[in-house]
């Protein structure tokens, strides 16, 4: 083989284990019967977390406009509205090439989504500057729909994915785009089923 043919073939590898690599979304849901697919809904901070502000709003934001695309009309009056969108998020970071059984650095904490798990709500930034290899960033969003006459969950969900530290996937405003798409996309979706988004 030739030095230009094998120069070639080094310079292809990269690209295409980028591609391979595309971080993917899990999404699980899980509703009872066939919950309401119209009315005025209000995004609101699950609570028992603690008061984050911007960061809260990129996600709301992303939540709400989501929500618009599968039939239901943000509440002009939020407190009036006729369901709540409850959401919490947790960002964590693991160091590249740690055993899976190394607990990762969280950002946020939180209360629970009904169907397991502990949920968490936060976000963090991480700058690393010492030319080692850049953490893995989990990124999970959990959403739990009620009607606001009772306070009944009729749907909730989780979604999770993950991204180099640095990368476009890994900040805020992407992940919260691509988390809310996934999880909230096809809703109400199969209960109790997880799937994987690409």
């Amino acid at each position: 083989m030739s030095k230009r043919l094998i120069l070639a073939a080094c310079l292809a590898l990269p690209i295409g284990a980028s591609a391979a690599a595309a971080p993917r979304v899990e999404v699980t849901r899980f509703h009872v019967g066939d919950p309401a697919r119209s009315g005025t809904i209000a995004v609101e901070e699950m609570p028992g977390n603690p008061d984050i502000s911007l960061e809260f709003r990129t996600y709301a934001a992303a939540v709400a406009q989501e929500w618009q695309r599968v039939g239901f009309t943000t509440a002009a009056a939020p407190a009036a509205s006729d369901y709540v969108a409850q959401v919490a998020f947790r960002r964590s970071f693991r160091p590249t090439g740690a055993p899976r059984n190394d607990r990762p650095v969280s950002v946020g904490v939180g209360g629970g989504i009904g169907s397991g798990g502990g949920s968490g709500l936060g976000l963090g930034i991480g700058i690393n500057l010492s030319g080692k290899p850049k953490d893995m960033v989990t990124t999970e969003l959990q959403i739990q729909l009620r009607r606001r006459a009772d306070s009944a969950v009729i749907w909730e969900g989780r979604a999770m994915t993950q991204a180099r530290q640095g990368s476009a996937d890994a900040q805020p405003v992407t992940a919260a785009q691509k988390l809310s798409a996934a999880l909230i996309g096809g809703y109400p979706g199969e209960s109790g089923r997880t799937i994987t988004v690409k």
